[in-house]
């Protein structure tokens, strides 16, 4: 199963895209990121309060927290246009130039899964975001001259969920670096209200708290569970989506209490089954359950990390004791086992 098949991936989906309706516009609306919250702000404020463009600002974190909500909402807040692209899109760097030559004063140029920009175009933005200039070259061999074109004082929102794959220099040209960590239960309950309200789903409060508690601290997870959960209750139900109804449906769906899925449980039973609780490499983990290596790590591994299901040392991964409470599995291991390496 690929991570873009998952209900609890926190990567884009194509039907995540009634997410957009659901998105907060401004500061004020946002739950949750209090840090980030209030980092932007001042940034915002003294920006306005200079009549200046907001320093460029790189986002980074696990993916479905709110990168792309963030850019939205400084656009928002400063009143100005925001142009939106992907790493992986801007192939060349002519593609570049032709984006930061339709910018105007003050826009926001949203550059999505930034780590995926090609060297040759990381050149042509270096300058741009440093001098506001578009170094170009016209003309080919002995006759070739370089022009510089003067651009407007725009904003880099930078998104990315491998802050490590982001080349030093380019690193370095972000004013503000922020990281968004997941969200707590009590803002999470607070986003599947709120989706709730704007989706005119009725539901109470046990319904909120099962859906905030499956929902891996990711709000893009919770609102594509809670649009699962509604189909049921209006198919299953009466339509209001009550603490039974939310359970019932999302064991349907086999997400756990804890939002783990098949995914998630085969890791660990791999780890547990397979290899006597760890530790075990990554490698051998990935060719245990067909599934790449990179994906383990990267989109496997930090929930259950977080969970404190396994840990990483030297040695390979470990299975520790409350990865096997939760799979109801007794752990034979000898106590010097779960010691940390």
């Amino acid at each position: 199963m690929s991570d873009g098949d998952r209900m609890v991936s926190g990567g884009k989906r194509p039907d995540d895209q009634l997410d957009n309706a659901l998105r907060p516009r401004r500061l004020d609306d946002m739950t949750g990121q209090e840090r980030v919250v209030e980092n932007l702000r001042i940034l915002i404020e003294a920006a306005k309060a200079r009549h200046e463009a907001v320093d460029h600002v790189l986002l980074y974190g696990p993916p479905g927290l709110g990168k792309t909500t963030f850019a939205h909402i400084i656009a928002n807040e400063m009143e100005v246009n925001i142009r939106i692209t992907a790493g992986p899109s801007i192939e060349r760097a002519g593609d570049l130039a032709a984006i930061l030559t339709h910018l105007r004063e003050g826009d926001v140029l949203f550059i999505d899964e930034i780590h995926r920009l090609g060297r040759a175009v990381e050149e042509v933005l270096y300058p741009a975001m440093e001098d506001f200039a578009l170094d170009i070259v016209i003309g080919k061999g002995p006759s070739a001259k370089n022009v510089r074109l003067n651009l407007p004082r725009f904003t880099v929102i930078g998104a990315t969920t491998r802050l490590a794959l982001l080349s030093a220099p380019l690193r370095a040209r972000f004013g503000a670096v922020y990281r968004l960590d997941f969200y707590s239960l009590e803002a999470m309950s607070s986003i599947v209200s709120r989706a709730a309200q704007l989706l005119g789903v009725p539901i109470e409060e046990g319904g909120v708290a099962e859906i905030a508690h499956r929902a891996r601290g990711t709000p893009r997870v919770a609102q594509r569970l809670l649009r699962r959960v509604r189909d049921y209750a209006e198919v299953r139900a009466d339509g209001t989506i009550t603490a039974d109804v939310a359970t019932e449906a999302l064991n349907l769906l086999e997400i756990d209490p804890l939002g783990l899925d098949d995914i998630d449980r085969r890791v660990l039973l791999a780890i547990i089954e397979k290899f006597q609780g760890g530790p075990v490499g990554l490698d051998t983990i990935a060719a245990s359950i067909s599934e790449e290596s990179d994906t383990i790590m990267d989109v496997y591994e930090p929930y259950l990390l977080q969970l404190g299901f396994i840990e990483r040392t030297p040695r390979g991964r470990l299975a520790t004791p409350l990865a096997y409470q939760h799979l109801n599995i007794e752990d034979t291991r000898p106590p010097r086992q779960h010691s940390m390496f």
